[in-house]
């Protein structure tokens, strides 16, 4: 099988092959680091092996529990946020047919998200999609307190509960959460549900080969085996003894930390495919959190092109000068579509008749990197052999593997995120929830 490749050449007329290759002491160090537990956030690092370390025995165990909620239900509930909700939709979303949800004949589940937002309306929608429809519920809360998530699923359990009985609502609810302690846990003892563990050691945003990602992606009818394959691939090879220049991760690492140290700011990732946007909101979470912080880190921002060409085109062509990108790019498209003659030709679009869409689509991408490049703007490139299972898991290990390492780089702990806490502490304040009664004071004085 081919690897994913990362191509840097077009940063070398802004930063040199010299700079960057001095990163390889550091950004071994780092790996070091990481593999020997020494860095900061060390007690979070059990994503590092789950590829080497995941069991044909658990998949089995995670597909048979799929192949049941399959066989139960025409719509599946994910119910989580941030890693615990885009690990699932980002893998999911690359590979399922883009109108799969519009079909009448369907041979999986359609997947549907809750308990990644506040939104009344969103929720009323939802239940309103849900009555008469055979649902089941995949529950991801490592503590089952998180507000959106917890608000969510008190509705949905209390729904289905209504619709088929408690005795086969459990039947439709899996919990995806913590070995022993919290609320959730609590709940899926006494009321029997099938459960998973979200291992200690990993956090959210490095949770997409534990079952949080795993089994909503088996439910939706992809090949968990071959994802796995692929993140196994990518962890031998970006491993303790791979050089510099042959590991990816560290070559990536290295790249962008030079960019910013150069006075690039803001990182765009960059897609020709559209089923890649929910990758970029998996990528966006992962870099966000891990490396904003200390007043450091390199803004994550991502645009789908060519669609984005037609808004955010001229800001990225002639902006400030403070950003650079990354293109994902997909070797081969999985579909034929081949365009057609016209006999009156009144677009003008004849140049192009016997030529496959997917040809224009990277003479566009070529283009625009080329215009992008000759407007300041560095361009790294990750090829993508083909958009399946096994590569999209060595694309996503891949980009875990350098957060780690980059975040040392950089100097920051890559595995906590102390200042997502600040607005739930003004929430739950406003809100008066019992036990923040000083809190609920003091805001209120402010307003």
């Amino acid at each position: 099988m081919e690897t994913i490749k990362l191509n840097i050449d077009k940063t070398l007329g802004f930063v040199s092959k010299e700079k960057i290759n001095a990163y390889a002491t550091q950004t071994a160090a780092a790996n070091k680091m990481l593999h020997d537990a020494t860095g900061k956030g060390n007690d979070f690092l059990g994503w590092l092996n789950l590829p080497s370390s995941i069991t044909s025995e658990f998949l089995n165990d995670i597909q048979a529990t799929a192949n049941f909620l399959r066989s139960k239900c025409e719509v599946v509930v994910i119910a989580g946020i941030g890693g615990s909700y885009l690990a699932a939709k980002s893998v999911i979303e690359a590979l399922s047919n883009s109108f799969d949800w519009l079909q009448k004949e369907r041979t999986s589940p359609v997947i549907v998200y809750a308990g990644h937002n506040i939104s009344e309306d969103y929720l009323a929608e939802l239940t309103d999609f849900l009555k008469g429809k055979a649902f089941g519920i995949i529950n991801i809360s490592k503590s089952g307190t998180t507000t959106e998530t917890a608000l969510a699923f008190r509705l949905l359990k209390t729904m289905l509960e209504n619709q088929v009985g408690k005795a086969e609502a459990k039947n439709r609810i899996v919990a995806v959460t913590d070995a022993e302690r919290g609320a959730l846990r609590t709940l899926a003892n006494l009321e029997g549900y099938k459960t998973y563990v979200i291992p200690d050691n990993v956090g959210g945003r490095y949770s997409v080969l534990t079952p949080v990602g795993l089994l909503p992606i088996a439910v939706a009818g992809h090949d968990i085996h071959q994802f796995v394959a692929g993140a196994l691939a990518m962890e031998s090879i970006c491993g303790l003894n791979t050089p510099f220049e042959a590991n990816p991760a560290a070559v990536y690492a290295a790249t962008r930390n030079e960019l910013y140290k150069s006075g690039k700011k803001i990182e765009i990732l960059v897609n020709y495919h559209p089923k890649l946007h929910f990758i970029a909101e998996w990528w966006k979470q992962l870099y966000g959190e891990s490396e904003g912080k200390d007043n450091l880190g390199i803004f994550p921002a991502a645009v789908d092109l060519t669609t984005d060409l037609h808004s955010m085109g001229q800001w990225i062509q002639e902006g400030e000068r403070i950003i650079f990108e990354t293109v994902l790019t997909i070797g081969s498209a999985n579909r034929e579509v081949v365009i057609p003659s016209d006999e009156a030709n009144l677009d003008g679009l004849n140049f192009l008749a016997g030529k496959r869409v997917d040809y224009v689509n990277k003479m566009a991408e070529l283009g625009t990197q080329i215009a992008h490049v000759d407007g300041n703007v560095p361009n790294l490139k990750i090829e993508i052999p083909a958009l399946n299972e096994y590569y999209i898991g060595q694309l996503l290990y891949m980009f875990e593997k350098a957060c780690g390492i980059s975040g040392y780089v950089l100097g920051v702990n890559p595995f906590d995120q102390p200042g997502v806490e600040a607005y739930k502490k003004n929430m739950f304040a406003l809100l008066e929830k019992p036990g923040f009664e000083k809190e609920t004071e003091a805001i209120k004085a402010r307003l």
